[in-house]
Formats: C-alpha cells, structure tokens, sequence
C-alpha cells in the first residue's frame, strides 16, 4: 500500500489581487480550500493540476513557477494512516471567468490583503495562505 497521498493546487491571482478559492461539499464534509487535487499514477505535477484546473472550473490554465510543498507531517484528511503531500504552484488562466455555483462547489476570489487562515479549511493550505500574505 502506498502511504502517501499527493496532491497539487493551483493560486490563481487576479488583476485585483485576489485569490481564488473552491468551496466544496464532499465525503459527507464542507472545506473551502485552494483549487486542485489528487495526483492521479502516471501524472506529473503540471499535469495533474490542468486536468484538475478543468475538471473544477471547465476552463484551462497555465502552470507556472512552483510556490510551496509540504514540508512537515500532515495525515489525510480522507484516506487514514496515509502521509499527505501537498505541492502548490502559481497558475495563469487568461480571461478566466469564476464558474458557475452548483450545490457541491462554487468557487469566490477572495483578496489577498483581507484572507485569512480562518478562510480555509486544511492545516497545509492554512499555511499557505501565511506564507501568500507574506509574499504579496
């Protein structure tokens, strides 16, 4: 069995300065959490979060440079006893239009001067949002 779970999400930042963040309903659970999701086997990084970009959002985006991996110990939220490892890149998406609410996701842009760790569900992209507010 693996004991890793790995998985790949995209900051898209706006003309504003804003972040885009996916609110899902899930796995009888509600998160709100940065765009992406789970590296699928023969994927690469890249690859996997444009297919996950599309799947989310129907649009496309360009992977850009990479931003953050998980560099401490965080346990799945969704598979037990697996190690998770999240690795986060900035993304392009040029004339992106926010999709569409539906009833298990609907995704806000979210200024970056105004998001907080409170914002965002998972201990790893808590971090992240301290580590983006301290970059822009």
């Amino acid at each position: 069995m693996n004991d890793f779970v790995v998985r790949v999400y995209g900051i898209l930042i706006n003309d504003k300065n804003e972040v885009l963040l996916s609110h899902e309903k899930e796995f009888g659970m509600e998160f709100t959490k940065f765009p992406g999701g789970g590296l699928e086997y023969g994927e690469g990084l890249r690859e996997c979060l444009e297919r996950e970009f599309l799947e989310e959002t129907g649009q496309q985006v360009r992977v850009l440079e990479h931003f953050y991996t998980t560099d401490f110990f965080v346990e799945s939220a969704f598979h037990e006893k697996r190690q998770l490892i999240s690795v986060y890149f900035y993304v392009d998406a040029n004339g992106f239009e926010k999709p569409a609410d539906t009833e298990l996701q609907n995704f806000l842009w979210k200024p970056i001067s105004m998001l907080s760790e409170d914002e965002v569900t998972f201990p790893v992209d808590k971090y992240v949002v301290s580590l983006l507010r301290k970059k822009i």
